[in-house]
């Protein structure tokens, strides 16, 4: 039986979900969306990072994932979380426009209080809930259902609509806002 909460298999294809706290609805926000995409890029490049699929949704994210060799997915997560939290959390602060700014900035303050290994704030949930997918059943299942999120939520009637999804890439879509190592 596969374990549900860590990287236990360090070659193995991942399923990860990553949940800002109290579901808060920040990735509504362009500026915000493009601070996820400008990072999984860098750690694609510097870090190891294999992303094969994603969907950001407007409080969480769902990936498929692998990594370069002598690299480790949880340090690989636990530095992208790190730093989109503060980068996400400053472009919050920083943001006169942002109307909902000031309630954000203290539901995080709030979360980060709760948890002992925070000191200001808290912007993701602790757990990335990584799921092995280990046959081409649950692979197949999980890219379903991260790129049909979309349409389930009701932003878009055709998953290649949506931007912030790898849906785009597996359909040949020329506009793509981030490349993916397509699952064959």
């Amino acid at each position: 039986m596969a374990r549900t909460h860590s990287f236990y298999d360090q070659e193995a294809t991942y399923f990860v979900t990553m949940t800002v706290v109290y579901w808060i609805d920040v990735f509504t926000r362009k500026e915000y969306r493009n601070i996820i995409l400008d990072s999984f890029k860098y750690c694609q490049e510097h870090k190891g990072l294999k992303i094969h699929a994603y969907v950001i949704m407007s409080n969480h994210i769902h990936m498929i994932i692998t990594k370069d060799r002598n690299k480790n997915l949880s340090d690989i997560l636990r530095d992208f979380k790190k730093h989109t939290a503060k980068t996400i959390v400053k472009s919050i602060e920083e943001n006169r426009e942002e109307s909902r700014r000031e309630w954000m900035l203290w539901m995080f303050q709030k979360a980060g209080q709760k948890n002992p290994k925070n000191r200001d704030f808290q912007f993701w949930q602790q757990h990335n809930q990584p799921i092995i997918l280990d046959t081409s059943e649950k692979l197949s299942q999980r890219l379903g259902y991260i790129h049909d999120n979309p349409i389930k939520a009701g932003i878009v009637q055709d998953a290649k609509d949506y931007l912030y999804s790898s849906t785009s890439n597996y359909h040949g879509v020329k506009y793509n806002l981030l490349e993916v190592d397509v699952l064959r």
